[in-house]
């Protein structure tokens, strides 16, 4: 005796509409994965501009360290770095007459040299300075006797909150003032007469 068994009404593999609502899910699986990958990269970018910021105002801070006797000559009345020309003679005797000729020239080739580093001269790309943080901008302001700030502003990649009031360089040279980075340190120069 031969028995035969009737399929009954079963489910035979996945429906178009299974298949379109499975694509959909991945894709906006796939786009969430995307908007985390470029904000990865965006916090990446402003992670590497805040660490040259730091070592460039650490730079300017050991120069005038070194050269503590003429502190008051670096102090510029405008930011230098990007959008700025440095002229062979930037402090002259008229600008800090306390100064002797030696320490003139040294403020100067340090300013000239912190300029370079604002505008990327640590790394190259063919012959373009690439090393800086993007519109790097440097200044050196008294707050009051023997106390500088020195400051290192910066265009970021997004608004965020803006610097504070107290950090005047570059303010309104990168339009929004949410965009503008900044990192500044007080220096604190005993009187050395």
């Amino acid at each position: 005796m031969k028995t035969s068994f009737k399929s009954s009404s079963s489910q035979q593999g996945s429906s178009l509409i299974e298949v379109l609502v499975t694509l959909v899910i991945l894709m906006l699986g796939l786009l969430g994965l995307v908007g985390l990958m470029v904000q990865s990269q965006r916090s990446q970018m402003e992670s590497y501009q805040r660490m040259q910021a730091l070592v460039v105002l650490q730079d300017m801070v050991n120069r005038i360290n070194t050269n503590r006797k003429a502190a008051g000559c670096y102090a510029l009345p405008d930011a230098i770095g990007t959008g700025y020309a440095v002229p062979g003679t930037i402090v002259t005797a008229a600008m800090c007459p306390a100064a002797t000729a030696e320490q003139l020239a040294r403020t100067n080739q340090d300013i000239r040299e912190w300029n370079n580093l604002l505008l990327g001269s640590t790394e190259k790309l063919g012959t373009r300075d690439v090393g800086a943080m993007l519109g790097a901008r440097g200044c050196i302001t008294v707050e009051s006797a023997g106390i500088y700030q020195v400051s290192v502003v910066w265009q970021g990649g997004g608004a965020t909150v803006a610097p504070p009031a107290a950090v005047t360089c570059g303010a309104g040279l990168y339009g929004d003032e949410a965009l503008r980075r900044a990192v500044s340190v007080p220096l604190q120069i005993a009187n050395l007469s």
